[in-house]
């Protein structure tokens, strides 16, 4: 009974003490379809920065993920070239080159100040396999719409019964 009891403790204690998987955020990309008539604010751009943050600060709260921050020169050739998701793999190579288990990337599409969606990404490196895509529509252009659309999507989706 006691050896049963310590086994059943120990793989709590494996579970409960699990170490967080390694990951990068490879970028926050923004798509203004109508970039031509409504350019886009500075107050997007910041919005760009705050899901950012928020998402990586969610994901830490969990337990089951660790950042790793993705050094400047680095940043520099993501930034630099084909679009994140859209690049035939790359983002695999990057998780790669970072020594990380997982990359995610967001985008933001804007269709209109009324009709945006956030488009949030997760990829295995090893398997070089997307596990997770899922996006969120809003119906407003705010800094509380944004934050009410990411919260709604990783409690809901990427770590559900998650607290925010």
């Amino acid at each position: 009974m006691a050896i049963a009891g310590l086994i059943t403790a120990v793989i709590f204690a494996g579970v409960a003490y699990a170490e967080p998987q390694r990951i990068a955020l490879l970028g926050v990309h923004f798509q203004n379809d109508n970039e031509g008539y409504e350019p886009t604010t500075d107050a997007e751009k910041n919005r760009l920065n705050m899901i950012s943050t928020a998402f990586k600060e969610q994901l830490e709260a969990s337990g089951k993920y660790a950042f790793v921050p993705v050094p400047a020169s680095e940043q520099q050739k993501i930034d630099a070239g084909q679009l994140i998701g859209a690049c035939g793999g790359c983002e695999f190579d990057y998780g790669r080159d970072l020594n990380v288990e997982h990359v995610a990337w967001i985008r933001v599409q804007k269709i209109s100040n009324l009709i945006l969606n956030i488009n949030v990404y997760m990829a295995d490196v090893a398997k070089r396999k997307v596990t997770f895509i899922h996006s969120v529509d809003l119906r407003n252009n705010t800094d509380e719409s944004w934050m009410r659309g990411l919260n709604y999507l990783v409690q809901n989706y990427l770590l559900p019964g998650a607290q925010g």
